[in-house]
């Protein structure tokens, strides 16, 4: 029997073994190498952290300079001016009427327990301590940490892991909000915040617009804060810089991650807009959240040399581009039957799977089919009862068609193996 790695892998079964070609040794471009020799397109830009494509010369230069000019300062009760010269480019970049205050954070998961502690106190501290309640929505996700698992509505083990929930509800977004503003109706003077993402990570489903409206009107007549989880979402991803560029009003909290740093650093942020750090500033409230490795001098300066990438390239003209391409692809795979639908905005596609009897596909028979897919050298991202692309904004032609060519091979071997099974079971 083989025996697992002293490495405990994210996500899988503790018994998990991984032969050669499964084990990544380096990456370049779009393309991640492993230790038999062999490479595949990542068509998940590495879990949505690098859209600048692996190995961007202009961070990893600016990280080098970084932790050789200050391999550490610290955020605790001082700043450091790498970390404020990042803050003032990021608050730049989201608009300074949107954002006036930036916090650093290690991860998504980091990010989003602080936003709703951050809400808790906004309201605490004005003598509104009932307003706790934090709503998410169904089938989101936000992290692992005990705040953002409470929050994830995803199954994900949380009473195994007895997260507390008792101060979080879930809504769906699939109603147009009429949960929502249900809930609302009943316990709306005890939520503190509604925290969205504008694309849900898990399947790729975009927020409707009715939704939107609807949450921004609820926001006007309920006073809650809300918290744009954009993730996954940020940096261009969608076709603006941040997918709530395009709502009527912006969200109180916008929670940035993954894209931030092009993957070289753990790093998160919240910027966070005028109605809630006024407040802090006019009471002279303390934030109490602070972590050891958030802000340092190396994620400050692959932040600013990010969005000077970005800027370059001229991300949001370059990601319509892609997205264009990449609907062109999606939508040919539904047409010719290969997948059942499409979701996702701009540059972050969902494709739906079904079984022929159009059931849909447990967790385990997504695995097979991303495993089918990586055995012809590309990698996408399960999801549920689907797979989600996200490619790097530099992709080419020949590498949108090396994906339509490995999903298509990748789920047609997946159903020729079920043929085969089901013909050996009726024998």
């Amino acid at each position: 029997m083989s025996v697992p790695h002293a490495l405990w892998t994210s996500m899988l079964p503790a018994d998990a073994t991984f032969t050669q070609e499964r084990v990544a040794v380096r990456a370049a471009g779009n393309r991640i190498e492993f230790a038999d020799g062999s490479t595949r397109l990542s068509a998940t830009s590495g879990l949505w952290n690098v859209p600048l494509g692996f190995g961007n010369r202009a961070v990893a230069d600016a990280v080098s300079r970084a932790t050789h000019d200050a391999s550490y300062l610290t955020l605790f009760r001082a700043p450091h001016r790498y970390a404020e010269v990042a803050a003032e480019a990021l608050i730049e970049l989201a608009d300074p009427s949107r954002y006036s205050r930036v916090i650093f954070c290690t991860s998504g998961g980091a990010a989003n327990d602080s936003a709703m502690k951050l809400a808790r106190q906004y309201w605490a501290q004005q003598g509104a301590a009932s307003r706790s309640l934090v709503v998410g929505l169904k089938g989101s996700y936000h992290g692992t940490m005990y705040g953002s698992h409470a929050l994830s509505g995803d199954d994900l083990l949380q009473s195994v892991y007895s997260v507390d929930r008792r101060s979080v509800r879930h809504v769906s977004h699939s109603d147009d909000g009429e949960e929502l503003e249900a809930l609302l109706k009943r316990e709306g003077s005890r939520i503190a915040s509604v925290v969205v993402e504008p694309v849900l990570g898990s399947g790729a489903h975009p927020l409707s617009d009715a939704f939107i409206s609807r949450i921004l009107d609820l926001r006007e007549e309920y006073g809650f804060l809300i918290v744009a989880d954009e993730v996954a979402t940020g940096f261009g991803r969608t076709g603006t810089m941040f997918a709530t560029d395009e709502w009527a009003a912006p969200p109180d909290v916008l929670v940035l991650s993954k894209a931030l740093t092009n993957g070289a650093t753990g790093a998160a942020a919240l910027l966070v807009g005028a109605r809630v750090a006024s407040e802090f500033v006019r009471g002279g409230w303390t934030f109490v959240h602070g972590e050891t490795q958030a802000g340092t001098p190396a994620c400050a300066a692959a932040i600013v040399a990010v969005i000077e990438e970005l800027r370059r390239i001229d991300v949001e003209s370059t990601t319509r581009a892609l997205a264009s391409d990449l609907w062109r692809l999606a939508t040919r795979l539904k047409s010719d039957g290969v997948v059942a639908e499409v979701t996702g905005r701009g540059c972050f596609v969902g494709l739906t799977l079904r079984n022929q009897d159009a059931s849909q596909l447990t967790g385990a028979e997504v695995l097979r089919v991303v495993t089918a897919i990586a055995e012809h050298d590309v990698l996408v991202q399960p999801g549920p009862s689907a797979i989600e692309l996200m490619p790097a904004y530099g992709f080419s032609t020949t590498e949108l068609l090396e994906i339509d060519s490995a999903v298509r091979a990748g789920i047609a071997q997946v159903q020729e193996q079920a043929q085969v099974q089901e013909r050996q079971r009726e024998l």
